[in-house]
């Protein structure tokens, strides 16, 4: 099982910065802030609930496509991905812009994208998933 995350809100009053809207985010060895923009009354401390969903789909491509181009020994100088969100028919659509730089054939190209749509966040993301909430 995956080390939890907590998340708490940062509210101003506490004396600490933050918005309405302002949260901690602490896990097993991070601290990270999500939060909503001033226009919706916060802090604009950090991401949005979203844009980290967004982050996490991006950084987890990236990373699959660097273990699995070290694995293949592939010149690969440089990966990026570039997540844009919208909604569809009430679906939400993530489109990822893959650039992978270096010496690539074709068919490497090709079967980095295949890869990238193996990436964990991506399966989980398209599999759908399960909550579970508990008031304690």
């Amino acid at each position: 099982m995956a080390e939890p995350v907590t998340v708490s809100e940062r509210r101003s009053e506490d004396g600490m910065a933050g918005g309405l809207y302002s949260n901690d985010v602490k896990t097993s060895r991070h601290h990270l802030y999500v939060d909503e923009p001033v226009a919706l009354g916060s802090a604009d401390i950090g991401p949005t609930p979203f844009e980290y969903l967004a982050a996490a789909l991006g950084g987890c491509t990236t990373i699959t496509l660097r273990m699995y181009s070290e694995r293949k020994k592939w010149a690969v100088d440089h990966i990026a991905c570039t997540v844009k969100m919208h909604k569809e028919d009430g679906v939400q659509v993530f489109v990822r812009e893959l650039s992978v730089q270096g010496n690539l054939e074709p068919g490497q190209r090709a079967r980095l994208v295949e890869i990238a749509n193996k990436c964990p966040v991506h399966k989980t993301l398209t599999a759908g998933s399960k909550v579970e909430t508990v008031l304690t």
